[in-house]
C-alpha cells in the first residue's frame, strides 16, 4: 500500500538579480534594477538589441547589451515578436540568465522572495511519508532548508535533525544538501510517522498556510 503524500512545488522567483554596474548618475558601483523593457536599433539588416535598467538609488538608465549586429534573418520568428514586443516572459529569462549577468558585472545582488505554486500529486489516506517534487523556473538564490523551514512552518534545526536521523532525504543525497542552492528537479522525502503534527505539516505543503 502508498503511504507516500507527493506534491509538487513550483518556484518562481519575484525579484529579478541586480547587477553593478557604473553608474554615471551616482558616479560610483550601484545595484541596477531591469525595468523590464527592450531597446531595439535597426541598421539596414543588422540588429541590436539591449535591455534597459535602472539604478537602483538614482534612477539612472543604463544598457545592458543582449547582442549587437546580429542580422534579422539569422534571428529566429519568435525570438524576434518578443523583442519587437516587449515580450514579458522572453524579457524574465533575460533578467535572471546569470551567467549573461557576471560577463556584465563582478557583483550581483540575488534575491530569495519567490511565490510557492502547490499541486497534490498522490494523497493516500493514511499517508506516513511526504514528498516534494521542486521545480524552480529560474535561478533562485535560497538553501533548501530555509525553503523548507519557511514553507512547511517548522524550524530549521528540526529539518537538521530530521535528515541526520535519515528521516529526510534529498535525491540525490549528499551531506551538505541541505545547506545548496536549491535547484530543479530536487526531491526530498521525510519521514513523517513518529511526528505528532504531522496534519499541520500536511496542510502546509499543500495549501501554504500557517500552521500557527
Amino acid at each position: 500500500m502508498c503511504d507516500i503524500l507527493k506534491v509538487r512545488w513550483t518556484i518562481n522567483p519575484r525579484t529579478a538579480p541586480q547587477p553593478w554596474i557604473a553608474c554615471s548618475g551616482c558616479g560610483c558601483l550601484k545595484p541596477f534594477k531591469s525595468s523590464g523593457k527592450i531597446r531595439l536599433n535597426a541598421n539596414g539588416k543588422k540588429l541590436d538589441a539591449w535591455l534597459i535598467y535602472r539604478c537602483a538609488d538614482c534612477d539612472k538608465t543604463g544598457n545592458r547589451t543582449l547582442f549587437e549586429r546580429q542580422t534579422i534573418r539569422d534571428l529566429n520568428p519568435p525570438t524576434l515578436e518578443a523583442l519587437q514586443g516587449n515580450d514579458p516572459e522572453w524579457i524574465r529569462a533575460r533578467e535572471f540568465d546569470l551567467d549573461a549577468l557576471r560577463r556584465k558585472a563582478r557583483r550581483i545582488d540575488e534575491f530569495a522572495d519567490a511565490d510557492v505554486q502547490r499541486e497534490t500529486l498522490s494523497e493516500p489516506d493514511r499517508w506516513t511519508m511526504l514528498e516534494i517534487n521542486l521545480a524552480v523556473t529560474l535561478p533562485f538564490n535560497s538553501r533548501l532548508d530555509r525553503l523548507l523551514a519557511s514553507e512547511l512552518c517548522v524550524s530549521r534545526s528540526r529539518l537538521q535533525a530530521l535528515h541526520q536521523d535519515a528521516k529526510l532525504r534529498v535525491h540525490a543525497d549528499r551531506a551538505d544538501a541541505m545547506r545548496r542552492r536549491i535547484k530543479n528537479g530536487s526531491r526530498i522525502v521525510i519521514d513523517l510517522s513518529n511526528e505528532t503534527d504531522r496534519h499541520l505539516i500536511w496542510e502546509a505543503a499543500i495549501s501554504g498556510r500557517e500552521t500557527g
